[in-house]
């Protein structure tokens, strides 16, 4: 799989809140650097998401400001609005190996 298709599996995984599916782009290995810390681990990875549903549930409204691709590296600036959060800024950077997710950081500022 090339970074472009694991991106959009985890993105369209992520806008339908479908936890299993974004655990596929995943190892134990994989690691998430949030505002909260480094999380690892497919069990860690999972509750992260489960607490990230609850702040952007499915049907949020959601606009992707940019999307660079470049080798094996993914960056993407983002916003988002829901019942629970206003999230006018957020960016992630995804590291990928192996078809899958090796290293993501994830920041957003929460209004």
């Amino acid at each position: 799989m090339t970074a472009d298709q694991i991106l959009s599996h985890h993105l369209s995984a992520f806008g339908n809140n479908d936890l299993d599916e974004i655990i596929k782009d995943y190892t134990e290995e994989s690691i998430v650097f949030s505002e909260t810390g480094v999380v690892s681990g497919i069990s860690a990875i999972r509750e992260f998401f489960i607490e990230m549903f609850r702040m952007i549930p499915s049907g949020s409204e959601f606009e992707m400001k940019q999307m660079n691709v470049v080798f094996n590296v993914a960056h993407i600036i983002w916003s988002s609005k829901s019942s629970t959060a206003e999230i006018p800024y957020g960016s992630d950077t995804f590291v990928f190996e192996q078809d899958k997710i090796k290293f993501h950081t994830v920041s957003a500022y929460l209004k």
